[in-house]
Protein backbone atom coordinates (compact mmCIF):
# COMPACT_ATOMS: atom_id res chain seq x y z
CA UNK A 1 0.00 0.00 0.00
CA UNK A 2 2.97 2.25 0.60
CA UNK A 3 4.77 1.73 -2.64
CA UNK A 4 0.63 2.64 -4.23
CA UNK A 5 0.74 5.84 -2.55
CA UNK A 6 4.25 6.53 -3.45
CA UNK A 7 3.72 5.97 -6.74
CA UNK A 8 0.55 7.77 -7.06
CA UNK A 9 2.59 10.94 -5.17
CA UNK A 10 5.00 10.93 -7.81
CA UNK A 11 2.60 11.06 -10.73
CA UNK A 12 0.60 14.25 -8.71
CA UNK A 13 2.32 15.54 -6.12
CA UNK A 14 -0.90 18.10 -5.73
CA UNK A 15 -3.49 14.56 -5.23
CA UNK A 16 -5.72 15.48 -2.07
CA UNK A 17 -5.77 12.97 0.70
CA UNK A 18 -9.28 12.24 -0.45
CA UNK A 19 -8.19 11.50 -3.75
CA UNK A 20 -5.53 9.60 -2.90
CA UNK A 21 -7.25 7.49 -0.45
CA UNK A 22 -10.22 6.97 -3.19
CA UNK A 23 -7.01 5.80 -5.96
CA UNK A 24 -5.56 3.33 -3.26
CA UNK A 25 -8.89 1.95 -2.36
CA UNK A 26 -7.94 3.05 1.45
CA UNK A 27 -9.81 4.77 3.85
CA UNK A 28 -8.89 8.89 4.24
CA UNK A 29 -7.85 8.50 7.97
CA UNK A 30 -5.73 5.48 6.35
CA UNK A 31 -3.89 7.70 3.81
CA UNK A 32 -3.47 9.94 6.57
CA UNK A 33 -2.11 7.81 9.05
CA UNK A 34 -0.05 6.29 6.29
CA UNK A 35 1.22 9.58 4.87
CA UNK A 36 2.04 10.84 8.58
CA UNK A 37 4.19 7.70 9.09
CA UNK A 38 6.33 7.52 5.68
CA UNK A 39 7.06 11.56 6.44
CA UNK A 40 7.93 11.12 10.36
CA UNK A 41 10.22 7.67 8.95
CA UNK A 42 11.81 10.36 6.33
CA UNK A 43 10.50 8.24 3.24
CA UNK A 44 9.23 10.88 1.91
CA UNK A 45 11.17 14.06 2.54
CA UNK A 46 8.85 17.18 0.80
CA UNK A 47 6.40 17.48 -1.53
CA UNK A 48 8.26 20.03 -4.27
CA UNK A 49 6.86 21.26 -8.08
CA UNK A 50 8.96 19.99 -11.18
CA UNK A 51 10.86 23.17 -12.90
CA UNK A 52 11.29 24.14 -16.32
CA UNK A 53 14.46 25.57 -15.32
CA UNK A 54 14.72 27.32 -18.65
CA UNK A 55 11.12 28.56 -18.77
CA UNK A 56 11.96 29.71 -15.47
CA UNK A 57 15.23 32.36 -16.72
CA UNK A 58 17.79 29.68 -15.78
CA UNK A 59 18.81 29.11 -19.48
CA UNK A 60 22.24 27.40 -18.78
CA UNK A 61 22.58 24.11 -17.35
CA UNK A 62 26.09 21.92 -16.65
CA UNK A 63 27.37 19.14 -14.36
CA UNK A 64 30.83 20.28 -12.80
CA UNK A 65 32.90 17.92 -11.38
CA UNK A 66 35.26 19.03 -8.27
CA UNK A 67 38.32 17.00 -7.43
CA UNK A 68 38.96 17.75 -3.43
CA UNK A 69 41.54 17.91 -0.97
CA UNK A 70 41.21 14.21 1.03
CA UNK A 71 39.03 14.10 4.11
CA UNK A 72 37.70 17.69 2.72
CA UNK A 73 33.44 16.11 2.43
CA UNK A 74 32.09 17.93 5.15
CA UNK A 75 33.53 21.47 4.27
CA UNK A 76 33.01 21.46 0.56
CA UNK A 77 29.14 19.93 1.38
CA UNK A 78 29.02 23.07 3.70
CA UNK A 79 30.17 25.74 0.89
CA UNK A 80 28.46 23.98 -1.79
CA UNK A 81 24.52 24.23 0.01
CA UNK A 82 25.22 28.26 0.17
CA UNK A 83 26.03 28.55 -3.13
CA UNK A 84 22.97 30.11 -5.35
CA UNK A 85 21.93 28.32 -8.67
CA UNK A 86 23.96 25.07 -7.27
CA UNK A 87 20.83 22.49 -7.63
CA UNK A 88 22.10 19.27 -6.47
CA UNK A 89 25.77 17.76 -5.83
CA UNK A 90 26.29 13.99 -4.83
CA UNK A 91 30.19 12.60 -3.48
CA UNK A 92 30.89 10.06 -5.89
CA UNK A 93 33.52 6.90 -6.87
CA UNK A 94 35.49 7.66 -9.80
CA UNK A 95 37.59 10.59 -11.43
CA UNK A 96 36.14 13.04 -9.39
CA UNK A 97 35.10 13.32 -5.90
CA UNK A 98 31.81 15.50 -6.43
CA UNK A 99 30.08 15.80 -9.12
CA UNK A 100 27.29 19.10 -8.54
CA UNK A 101 24.55 20.29 -11.15
CA UNK A 102 24.33 23.76 -11.68
CA UNK A 103 21.08 25.88 -13.27
CA UNK A 104 22.10 29.37 -14.15
CA UNK A 105 20.37 32.34 -15.75
CA UNK A 106 22.98 32.83 -18.60
CA UNK A 107 26.62 31.77 -19.72
CA UNK A 108 28.32 34.92 -17.23
CA UNK A 109 26.34 33.50 -14.29
CA UNK A 110 27.67 30.29 -14.56
CA UNK A 111 31.46 31.21 -14.88
CA UNK A 112 30.66 33.20 -11.73
CA UNK A 113 29.08 30.54 -10.03
CA UNK A 114 32.51 28.16 -10.89
CA UNK A 115 35.45 30.06 -10.85
CA UNK A 116 34.23 32.13 -8.55
CA UNK A 117 31.87 30.53 -5.85
CA UNK A 118 32.89 27.21 -6.32
CA UNK A 119 36.47 26.99 -7.01
CA UNK A 120 36.98 29.20 -3.79
CA UNK A 121 35.18 26.53 -1.61
CA UNK A 122 37.51 25.31 1.41
CA UNK A 123 38.70 21.94 0.33
CA UNK A 124 38.20 22.13 -3.88
CA UNK A 125 41.27 21.60 -5.53
CA UNK A 126 40.14 21.52 -8.84
CA UNK A 127 37.17 21.65 -11.45
CA UNK A 128 35.72 20.61 -15.03
CA UNK A 129 32.37 21.67 -16.48
CA UNK A 130 29.94 20.08 -19.05
CA UNK A 131 27.57 22.09 -20.28
CA UNK A 132 23.91 20.91 -20.83
CA UNK A 133 22.51 20.98 -24.24
CA UNK A 134 19.57 19.20 -23.65
CA UNK A 135 18.04 16.55 -20.87
CA UNK A 136 15.33 14.51 -20.30
CA UNK A 137 13.47 12.09 -16.97
CA UNK A 138 14.51 8.75 -17.06
CA UNK A 139 11.42 6.18 -15.97
CA UNK A 140 13.29 5.97 -12.36
CA UNK A 141 11.99 3.25 -9.82
CA UNK A 142 8.55 1.68 -10.59
CA UNK A 143 6.80 2.33 -7.52
CA UNK A 144 3.41 1.10 -8.83
CA UNK A 145 4.52 -2.75 -8.68
CA UNK A 146 6.04 -4.20 -5.12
Amino acid sequence: MDRAIIAALLRDGRISVRALAEHVHISRANAYARLSRLTDEGVITGFTIELASHKAGLGTSAYVSVTIEQNAWRAVSAGLQDIPYVEHFAMVGGDYDVLVLVRAPDNAALRHVVLERIQDVPGVRATRTWLVFDEARGRGADWGRA
